[in-house]
Parts: structure tokens; C-alpha cells; sequence
């Protein structure tokens, strides 16, 4: 069982978060501040779909002023929920909100330091500590009005959005988002100042999830117990943001890390709090179940990378067919293939890659379909089936139990690979080590799975995670899987998945929902990857409908990232983590970007998205 990390009680006008309180859920709005009447109606949305905090973004003076009207609004209607502004390069803002607001959040990189230009700065060890003297005394002013006015802080660090400072000594690293974080826990901590939440965000799960563990460790050795906001910044939309943020926010949960989530969608901000409750509730009663090694350090750095199974240089996906009919013979379809040409005899029937093919499936059931299946597709089968099978079909392998395979007088065999399913103590490291056609498949329902993907990895076997589900709606079997697989894909601890699903979701969505696991946790891409943005005040232009027709168009692309983003607050940052960015740019206009280089400045909306693939074609990444 995974114990939840000790923080300090942080009291948010009358919620108290962190210590032993739940964890909290929350969200923000996406209308204009000065819009009094759309802003409270859309956080009452928010409150009433069970929302305990929400943020307003306040870009300046005039927003900061108008969140005293909208305060006064909720309190009108009933709710006394606490209120938070979100503050970017407007420090004097961020004064103002602290007068009205319950929280403000401040963003390290840029809420003294100019924007980025992300250009090498060299900065003398004199010059950068006096950027830091000049942060402490700005900060402890902004410290002791938030004293006087019973106003808490976060400190909200993005990746897209570190000061060119930072970026000169650690890049836009995890090392980095930390230390810009840690240089403002210090202050509060030295002006004895409680009541601070932190978060630490990226697009990318795997930096986010580094980030906040490294950060962690940190406070820790800093005697800093601060609680922590998780999420993951720009998930996007639908499906792969509502997978992506349950990889990255439910491994960190999982390890007892987190004391207030937002799930940041680009949808209306009412619809992120029911996906938030449903990842924090299966997060949390996971922890009860599973059995961290009492050895085991969160760290940043991986300390050994599964070994792929022979003959792949990825992890491998495995669809199970294991109550399917051969007969019916619909699995290579299912598994992602179809017959090409029209050949005489089936013995020489071609076949090709629809979309995202599966790598292995597993069945139990003989019969001549089995020789007819495509030669790239590998198959499983029980122990006792494998000598008819690999008659049928070559590509057949046995799948073991642990006791089948200790038994065994020699490992030796025509199979290309030897599967040993792993459910329990019954298990004998040094067996599997002497089999260099060895593939572990590890039983998720075993309490102590963690340690044993540790030992396999180290030991250099490849480990395929199996996790078995009773589901008959979509999203709920797609956030379960993701927050049971992630974190194991995140530390690169394995070298498949393999989902099993006793409900009426079809093999073909449990295949698409494996390669969004991966791709969501960064470790297999097979599809474009859309960044994108919830939306705020700031947002300039209608993001929906933007993502909407970018996805449209431009969905068939493999093997690329494409960022779309309402403004430029954290637009040009996040574009280094992506390979074409959409940004808004003012009302009506957009500029593209290649990276973080700025391709096309200010151009028409009603353009930009012909000049965006315009500029894929040019740079060679389009394909029909």
C-alpha cells in the first residue's frame, strides 16, 4: 500500500486543502473577467457539477478589480467557494486580485523576469543571484499583503513558460521547473507563510509526472511540506485528453502525491470536474491496493529501461480474442489489417496496415482460420493448445502459468517466443533468466506487480502488463487502464500492454485505446498528437470549433505533434515541446510556428489553417 505524502494544512477562505483533507477538485473559466454575469454563471456551472475552487484568469487591473463583482456574484447565489485569479506577466495584478481573490496563482516564469525570448543568455553567477534578490523583495511584498488580506498562493510553474534565467543554468528540464519553483518556496518559507499550493505542469506526461516527483523530493530535503496541484497542462480534447491526463495525474496519485487536481480539457470547464472525480476516486483506491517496493524512490531519472521483445524496437500491443470465434474470422480486420490484391489461393493472399495493427493476439480457440491470419501478426495461445496451433501457424506461441513453466524439462522449443504469465508468489526469477525466448506477463491484480516489473527490467526480460476490466462504457474502462498502465509506461518498466475486457466494448476500441495509453504516456506514438489548450479569458478566437477542423484535417498525420493554443501566455514556450504550433495572436489572427521559430506572423484565422499545412508540406512532414 502506497502511503499519501505529508503536506501542511493550507486554509483557502474556508476550505482547507492538503494535510488529511480530500483531495480537491477544480476547474476555470474560459469567459472574459470583465463580463461579470457570464463569469459567475459559468462558475456556478462549475461549483454545481461538483467543483470545490475556481479560477478566474485576470490579465490586469481591470480584471483583478472586476473579480470583487464576481466574488459578490457567487456569494449572491449561494456558494462561498474560494475564488482564485491567474496572473501571468503582471505582477501588479496579481496585488490587486489579493485584495478580492482566495487564492492567486503567480507564475514563476514570468512574474517579475520579461517574457522568454528562448535565446542563450549568459548570465555571471553575480547577475543571476541579483535576479534572484530582486525576485525575494517583490515577492515578500506580495507575501505580506497576502498576510494581511488572509490571501493564499500558488506557485504555478509551466515547462512552456520558464524564464530565459532559469533555461540559461537547466534548460526547460524537470531540474528546471523545479529550481524556478523552489526559488519561490524558499521566500515564503523564510516570511513563515503557510498557505502556498504548488503545481508543476507540462503537455508532456512524462515531464510533468519527472517534475513534480523531483519536486517533491526537494521540499522534502528542504524541510518545505507544501501540497501539491496536479495536472497536465494543454491535454487537449475528448479521448486522448482525457487519457493523457489520467496517465499523468493518476501515476502521481497512485504514489500518494496530489492533494488538488484540475483536469484541463478543451471543452466547457463543467465537463472537466466529472473526468477529474472519476480519475481521483480510482486513483486513491488503487494506492490501498497495490504494494510499492519500500525501497522505492521517486525520482526523475529512470534507473534501467525495459528490454523490448526480440524482433521490435517498441512496446508491443496484444489484443485479446480470447472468447472469439476463429471461425467468424473478423480478427485481422479487428487487429487492424486487410487482404490486398486478389490472388488465386489464400496461401498467398498479402495483406496491409489499416491503422495502428496490433502486434500480438491472443486466442483460445483452433481451427484453419489460424493459417490464414497475416504473417506480421504474432499469436498467443494457451500452453496445452500451442502443438495444434503452431501447425496451423508458425507464428504461434505458448503462453504459460508460472507453475507450467517451472515444470517444464527444457525450455527449448520451435516457439518464437516462450510468454510466462506471472499472478503471484509462485515465481522463480532465476527460470525465466536461463530463457532467452522469455517474455513476462505480469498480472496487474497482483498486489506486488510494481516490484516484480522492477526485478524483470533490471534482470532485462521483457515484460508485457496485463490488466483485466469488466467494462461496458468507453471512458470509464479508458481512464481505469490508463491510470492502471501509465505509470509503469512513464518509467519505461515494460515492454507491452495487453488489455483484457470482460464487457461489450468491441476488440477494435480496446486495440485504439492500448496505442492511446502509449502514446499518452509518451512511450509508442502511432498517431498525431494534438496540444491543445482549455481556453481562458485570454483565448482569442473559438477554440473548439479550431480543434475541431486542425483534427480534421490533419488527424492522418503520423508521428507528429501539433500544438493549438488561444493565446500566446504559454504559446511560444509549449511550442518547443511540439512540431507545429497554431497560436492565437490577437482577435482574428494567428501565427504559426515551426518549433519555437515563428513561421508566419499574424495571419487572417480564416487562412491559417491552409497555411498550416502549407508549411507541413514545405518542411516535408505531410503525407496524403
Amino acid at each position: 500500500m502506497s502511503s499519501r505524502r505529508k503536506t501542511i494544512e493550507v486554509q483557502i477562505s474556508n476550505l482547507k486543502l492538503g494535510g488529511e483533507n480530500p483531495v480537491r477538485i477544480q476547474s476555470m473559466t474560459t469567459t472574459n473577467t470583465n463580463d461579470t454575469e457570464a463569469t459567475v454563471a459559468q462558475s456556478l456551472k462549475i461549483l454545481k457539477a461538483g467543483g470545490e475552487l475556481v479560477r478566474v484568469t485576470t490579465q490586469g487591473i481591470k480584471e483583478a478589480e472586476n473579480t470583487k463583482n464576481i466574488k459578490a456574484g457567487l456569494l449572491a447565489a449561494g456558494y462561498d467557494s474560494p475564488l482564485v485569479a491567474d496572473i501571468h506577466f503582471n505582477a501588479k495584478a496579481a496585488d490587486v486580485a489579493a485584495l478580492y481573490c482566495d487564492k492567486v496563482r503567480i507564475n514563476p516564469g514570468n512574474y517579475l523576469e520579461k517574457r522568454a525570448v528562448f535565446k542563450e543568455i549568459d548570465y555571471t553567477d553575480a547577475e543571476y543571484q541579483q535576479e534572484i534578490d530582486k525576485l525575494e523583495e517583490k515577492f515578500t511584498e506580495f507575501i505580506n499583503l497576502c498576510k494581511e488580506h488572509k490571501t493564499a498562493i500558488r506557485i504555478g510553474t509551466n515547462q512552456g513558460s520558464l524564464s530565459d534565467r532559469i533555461m540559461s543554468r537547466y534548460g526547460d528540464t524537470p531540474e528546471g521547473m523545479v529550481e524556478a519553483t523552489m526559488e519561490f518556496l524558499r521566500v515564503c518559507k523564510k516570511n513563515l507563510f503557510p498557505n502556498v499550493v504548488i503545481s508543476l505542469k507540462s503537455s508532456n506526461t512524462q515531464v510533468m509526472v519527472n517534475a513534480v516527483r523531483l519536486l517533491c523530493e526537494t521540499m522534502s530535503a528542504e524541510g518545505i511540506f507544501y501540497p501539491v496541484h496536479l495536472g497536465v497542462t494543454e491535454a487537449g480534447e475528448g479521448e486522448d485528453g482525457r487519457i493523457k491526463s489520467a496517465v499523468g495525474t493518476g501515476a502521481l496519485l497512485l504514489e500518494g502525491i496530489g492533494d488538488t487536481v484540475r483536469v484541463s480539457l478543451t471543452e466547457e470547464p463543467e465537463c472537466e470536474i466529472p473526468v477529474a472525480e472519476k480519475i481521483v476516486k480510482y486513483s486513491i483506491g488503487k494506492r490501498e491496493e497495490i504494494e510499492f517496493p519500500s525501497t522505492y524512490e521517486f525520482s526523475a531519472k529512470t534507473n534501467s529501461q525495459a528490454k523490448f521483445i526480440d524482433g521490435y524496437k517498441m512496446p508491443a500491443v496484444v489484443l485479446d480474442f480470447a472468447h472469439h470465434d476463429i471461425p467468424s474470422f473478423d480478427i485481422p480486420d479487428k487487429s487492424g489489417y486487410r487482404k490486398i490484391g486478389n490472388p488465386v489461393s489464400e496461401e498467398f493472399q498479402e495483406w496491409e496496415e489499416v491503422f495502428q495493427p496490433s502486434d500480438f493476439i491472443y486466442i483460445e480457440t483452433l481451427g484453419p482460420g489460424l493459417s490464414a491470419l497475416p504473417p506480421q501478426l504474432n499469436v498467443i495461445v494457451p500452453a496445452e493448445m500451442w502443438d495444434v496451433a503452431h501447425v496451423y501457424n508458425r507464428n504461434a506461441s505458448p503462453l504459460y502459468s508460472s507453475e507450467e513453466y517451472t515444470k517444464l524439462s527444457s525450455k527449448e522449443t520451435e516457439a518464437k517466443y516462450n510468454f510466462v504469465e506471472i499472478k503471484d508468489n509462485d515465481f522463480s526469477l532465476d527460470e525465466i533468466l536461463k530463457d532467452e525466448k522469455a517474455v513476462a506477463i505480469l498480472d496487474l491484480n497482483y498486489p506486488k506487480y510494481r516490484q516484480i516489473a522492477i526485478a524483470l527490467t533490471k534482470s532485462g526480460i521483457p515484460v508485457i502488463a496485463k490488466s483485466s476490466y469488466s467494462e461496458d462504457e468507453y471512458e470509464e474502462i479508458s481512464l481505469k487502464a490508463a491510470i492502471d498502465l501509465g505509470h509503469l509506461c512513464l518509467d519505461k518498466q515494460i515492454s507491452g500492454l495487453w488489455i483484457v475486457n470482460e464487457g461489450k466494448i468491441p476488440e477494435e476500441e480496446i486495440k485504439k485505446l492500448t496505442f492511446a495509453i502509449l502514446q499518452g504516456a509518451h512511450y509508442r506514438m502511432s498517431k498525431t498528437e494534438f496540444v491543445s489548450c482549455p481556453g481562458c479569458g485570454r483565448t482569442l478566437y473559438d477554440l473548439q470549433s479550431t480543434v475541431a477542423k486542425v483534427k480534421a484535417k490533419l488527424s492522418h498525420l503520423k508521428n507528429l505533434r501539433i500544438g493549438i493554443m488561444g493565446c500566446i501566455v504559454n504559446g511560444p514556450g509549449e511550442m518547443g515541446d511540439v512540431d507545429y504550433g497554431y497560436v492565437g495572436a490577437a482577435p482574428g489572427k494567428i501565427t504559426l510556428y515551426k518549433g519555437r521559430e515563428v513561421m508566419k506572423r499574424n495571419i487572417p484565422q480564416e487562412d491559417a489553417l491552409e497555411e498550416l499545412i502549407s508549411l507541413i508540406k514545405e518542411h516535408g512532414d505531410w503525407q496524403e
